[in-house]
């Protein structure tokens, strides 16, 4: 291609064609921050060299609500709805480790029987946020089925979570001290008959996905990430541990229950697409083993499931540290206090955000059609990166 440059009124060439001793220019690419395939408002931008990509740099903020800010202004129990909702798939888990750290930072001791529930609470969002991504993701990449599955098995929770909280997504039950109320009667049995219900189920989406050769050919050997690389994003959860990074606080550094559990910590080492997706579909069954133990456990012990607080809640002067290991990785809290009923500083580490960061790594060397693969399978939510 040639043409006239405006000013010199010169010549010049361009070649952009392909072909064997032919040079090619390469080429800038938004993936976003509007396109349907990036799980939310991120940007990827992208440097192609016809179909291969040569360079990849995630761009994000443009969800960012300045949630951290807010805290600021809110008091202990007004920063409950704010953090609940940065990783919209894993609200009960957000809730969980501000709580977790205003009782830290306060030497609250919460009662045995909320503690227990908390834990099958926290194991019950662990599935519904699973789940979400073993329909999503093999949706992404043309397979329309297992979104049928996969969001029969989450009615049958989401049924079990709203009686107890009143909310589908937003639960809002954890307080500092406990939880909001005590279950109703009878829930604890019937949460246990929709596990066993789920569980019974989970088997139509496994078979049909997980050795499927179209889905085969499709993640295995695509988007490597090895220990060393995942190590050095800070990546966590399914993401991590598909890569072989033995790494889970519920078992490593326990809070509730899980010191009193033996959690099983599935872990694969190819750090692939389907490594990732394994990960996580075999984390859902471990994950309702999990909750009904702690169920039965409820079942035994009688109590209140919070304490009472004080009208005006104020932290002591001080800061702590409290982290979680929420469905999607690792998420930090820390909180500083002047003493007052609003914290002087609340700093999330959220999961997703280290996460996405490895896409610098992963996508380079592949080519666009495995692009939206290999994005898919990070499982991470936009509003977690920029809170």
């Amino acid at each position: 291609m040639s043409g006239m440059t405006a000013d010199t009124g010169a010549l010049r060439e361009l070649t952009v064609g392909t072909g064997a001793g032919l040079d090619t220019a390469d080429m800038v690419l938004n993936i976003g921050p509007q396109h349907p395939s990036t799980h939310g408002v991120l940007r990827l931008k992208l440097v192609l060299d016809g179909e291969q990509v040569i360079s990849c740099e995630p761009i994000v903020g443009y969800m960012h609500r300045g949630a951290e800010k807010l805290f600021e202004v809110r008091d202990y129990r007004q920063i409950i709805v704010l953090a609940n909702r940065h990783d919209w798939l894993s609200a009960f888990s957000n809730e969980l480790g501000v709580v977790l750290a205003v009782e830290r930072l306060m030497g609250m001791e919460v009662p045995e029987r909320a503690v227990w529930l908390r834990t099958a609470l926290a194991e019950l969002n662990r599935v519904l946020n699973h789940l979400m991504f073993l329909g999503s993701y093999p949706l992404e990449i043309g397979a329309i089925t297992p979104m049928f599955y996969a969001f029969r098995e989450r009615e049958t929770l989401q049924a079990v979570m709203e009686e107890v909280s009143g909310g589908r997504i937003h639960y809002m039950f954890n307080r500092v001290g406990g939880l909001k109320e005590e279950v109703p009667a009878g829930w604890t049995r019937r949460a246990r008959e929709a596990i066993g219900q789920v569980r019974r189920h989970l088997p139509d989406l496994d078979n049909l996905i997980r050795r499927n050769d179209i889905f085969l050919a499709r993640t295995v050997g695509v988007g490597v990430l090895s220990a060393a690389e995942a190590a050095a994003f800070g990546a966590s959860g399914p993401v991590a541990r598909a890569s072989g990074l033995d790494l889970d606080l519920r078992r490593d550094e326990p809070y509730l229950a899980y010191g009193s559990l033996e959690v099983p910590v599935v872990t694969r080492t190819a750090g692939d697409c389907h490594s990732r997706f394994e990960v996580l579909l075999d984390q859902v069954y471990a994950s309702l083993e999990l909750a009904e133990r702690c169920l039965e456990q409820v079942d035994r012990i009688t109590g209140p499931v919070n304490v009472r607080l004080p009208k005006v809640l104020k932290a002591p002067e001080g800061h702590t540290y409290a982290w979680t290991e929420n469905p999607l990785g690792i998420n930090g809290y820390y909180l500083v206090s002047r003493g007052d009923k609003t914290p002087w500083r609340m700093k999330l580490r959220t999961a997703s955000y280290a996460n996405v960061q490895a896409l610098a790594t992963l996508l380079p060397g592949c080519l666009v059609p495995d692009l939206i693969a290999i994005l898919g399978s990070m499982f991470f939510v936009v509003g977690d990166i920029d809170k």
